[in-house]
């Protein structure tokens, strides 16, 4: 067997573009590699923190994220995931200098659930809702859709990105989640699933699914979901 190479490292489908940041990550967060069933390579942009994609929405690190997307397509990734959704701002951009599918956010995903449940309103769960608007929703083409926002920033979980707290309540933080994701869909009977926009959300979707007894879609669902796309194991059953 004759087996040819063309860069350092093998195995990862996955690339995930995080933000330089510090607080923790637990499992079922993107930034921590066990939440995977499979390799993920990781590449940090320096420039992107909390700040400067969600508060400034700064249009100066398309490039460095287009850079490091380069760099992972380069190393054997079939897909590139960033680890803010607030980075839906520059999906288009993004995508556009790749040859591979970017995933800029979960909110890809708003539209496609929508379709899903015709005549339900989506709930989107966010880390600022005052932070994420039309410039988001325009970059992943859900303008029209049916939807509501609710965000997390009053809460202690909430600040700890924006702080870069090197701790983490973990009880604390998943009775936040459910808290805000009960009181959005007591505001909004009409909801009929929700998507959480945060990166950082998914290690508590199952408790905010048990609460509200609604389907829960976060980005650790879209990533399994296009790894499956694009290497899977064959299947193994028998008649």
């Amino acid at each position: 067997m004759i087996v040819h190479g063309n860069t350092t490292t093998y195995g990862p489908k996955i690339g995930i573009l995080m933000l330089d940041t510090h607080f923790p990550r637990i499992q079922g967060d993107i930034g921590n590699a066990t939440t995977f069933n499979f390799p993920v390579s990781y590449r940090i942009v320096k420039e992107a923190n909390a700040d400067s994609v969600v508060l400034k929405q700064d249009p100066a690190l398309i490039r460095p994220f287009i850079d490091a997307a380069k760099e992972l397509q380069a190393e054997g990734c079939k897909c590139v995931i960033t680890s803010c959704g607030f980075m839906a701002i520059f999906q288009k951009e993004i995508a556009a200098e790749v040859d591979i599918p970017v995933i800029s956010s979960s909110l890809l995903q708003v539209r496609l659930v929508s379709s899903m449940m015709p005549g339900k309103k989506i709930g989107i769960l966010t880390a600022r809702a005052s932070s994420l608007g039309e410039k988001h929703f325009a970059g992943v083409d859900i303008q029209d859709v049916n939807k509501v926002v609710y965000g997390i920033e009053d809460t202690d979980f909430g600040k700890m990105f924006f702080a870069d707290s090197n701790d983490l309540d973990v009880d604390k933080a998943r009775n936040d989640m459910v808290a805000v994701a009960k009181r959005m869909v007591e505001e909004n009977p009409d909801i009929g699933a929700i998507v959480m926009e945060c990166t950082n959300m998914p290690p508590f979707a199952q408790d905010i699914r048990e609460a509200t007894g609604l389907p829960v879609f976060d980005i650790i669902g879209l990533i399994n979901y296009v790894h499956a796309a694009i290497e899977s194991a064959p299947f193994s059953g028998r008649l």
